[in-house]
């Protein structure tokens, strides 16, 4: 078992949920650990853990977004893990800096939110395994705050990179929304306030 393995069983063993449906989900996750020793990689199929990072301005009034290439769509950073990550945070780290820019990035250890999507460019092939089965990031996300001078950088997986009002993303997921609600709790702000609205 991998140091990531087992760091990410430890992390999510230990992590509090927000809400019943997060919690169920934190159980799957911890389960799809137990059952795939390389349940952290790419090539564990249909299901495998990613990382993201949702980054907040110093102010905590916006958030940094990536157009990703392939999906077409604003996400927080993120993406798979590599086998030089050591802990899950670490990935979500990597992956924040490579896809944003900013090589200063400190994430809260503390998951934020855990996800579970369909991945249809995931390949082989158009999205599934070799048996058809559609595949799966069972995706861990984090927080990271950023000085007031931060300046964003586009990088080869993106088609563009940009803050956003937190109270205006584009096209906004009902899960994109709590994880900025979640985020904003997080620091410190309370909801109503300023920017959220």
């Amino acid at each position: 078992m991998s140091d990531l393995h087992s760091d990410a069983l430890a992390t999510l063993g230990s992590w509090s949920a927000p809400d019943p449906d997060q919690e169920q989900l934190r159980r799957r996750y911890v389960a799809h650990l137990q059952a795939h020793p390389d349940g952290m990689q790419r090539s564990c199929r249909p299901d495998h853990l990613t990382a993201s990072t949702l980054v907040l301005s110093a102010d905590h009034r916006q958030v940094l977004l990536t157009l990703h290439a392939k999906a077409e769509r604003w996400f927080q950073l993120g993406g798979h893990c590599e086998p030089d990550d050591h802990r899950l945070v670490d990935a979500a780290t990597r992956e924040a800096r490579e896809e944003s820019g900013l090589p200063g990035l400190v994430l809260d250890a503390v998951p934020l939110q855990l996800s579970e999507h369909e991945v249809p460019f995931c390949r082989p092939p158009a999205g599934t395994d070799p048996d058809g089965r559609v595949v799966h990031h069972l995706d861990v996300r984090f927080l990271a705050v950023v000085a007031a001078d931060a300046v964003p950088a586009i990088s080869k997986e993106s088609l563009d990179v940009r803050w956003w009002p937190a109270g205006a993303l584009p096209d906004p997921e009902p899960e994109l929304l709590d994880l900025v609600r979640l985020a904003r709790a997080r620091v410190g702000v309370s909801p109503g306030t300023p920017g959220e609205d």
